[in-house]
């Protein structure tokens, strides 16, 4: 089934393409993991699979968007259990604030979703628990003026793949490929070899 590197290239592409779409998928939660050594689940929210680069929200304030924007190197882990299948990847973080791409990822957010940008940002300390949301939102979804605030802690970090580990768990005997991303006029183009498990 995986017998040649295209086969798993391909299986690659067609989980990153289905994981954003598919809230069931294993593939939607990835653990990205910044270069200061922290990890977290995050939502796939698209892939470009012509670019193949994955697309996140996160909260400008965020201290991984610090970390981003101060080293872009990041790591992201896929594991599909059912299916038997790790994919870790690497690849080349940024953060957006602004422009078209933003604008029509905020817009085709929900209300509900947006409400989390306004609170007073990620890791911002407490007395007692919190959801970080000002009182009269929690529970409550707030109308686009009351969210205007909110706009500016929106970012989204966008991670151009570099490179590619696949494994398949099989017992048989575990198959594994390994593929780098070869610089060009803009496509992408990939380079795999097998290596042992």
């Amino acid at each position: 089934m995986f017998d040649t590197l295209d086969a798993c290239l391909t299986d690659c592409r067609d989980r990153l393409i289905r994981a954003p779409r598919d809230r069931k998928s294993p593939l939607h939660t990835p653990v990205i993991v910044t270069a200061d050594v922290d990890a977290r689940v995050m939502v796939l929210r698209a892939f470009d699979a012509s670019g193949w680069a994955l697309r996140l929200h996160t909260d400008a304030r965020a201290p991984k968007a610090a970390a981003v924007e101060a080293d872009p190197r990041i790591a992201v882990l896929f594991y599909d259990k059912g299916a038997k299948i790790q994919i870790r990847a690497r690849g080349v973080g940024e953060i957006l604030r602004s422009g078209a791409q933003v604008d029509a990822a905020w817009n085709a957010s929900t209300n509900f979703a947006r409400r989390c940008y306004l609170g007073k940002g990620p890791g911002a300390g407490s007395d007692t628990p919190t959801s970080g949301l000002p009182p009269e939102f929690e529970g409550v979804e707030p109308d686009d003026a009351q969210l205007v605030p909110a706009r500016e802690n929106f970012a989204l970090l966008r991670i151009t793949l570099t490179g590619l580990d696949w494994l398949y768990l099989a017992h048989t005997g575990h198959v594994r490929a390994q593929f780098t991303r070869v610089p060009g006029d803009g496509a992408a183009a990939w380079e795999g070899r097998w290596v042992s498990p």
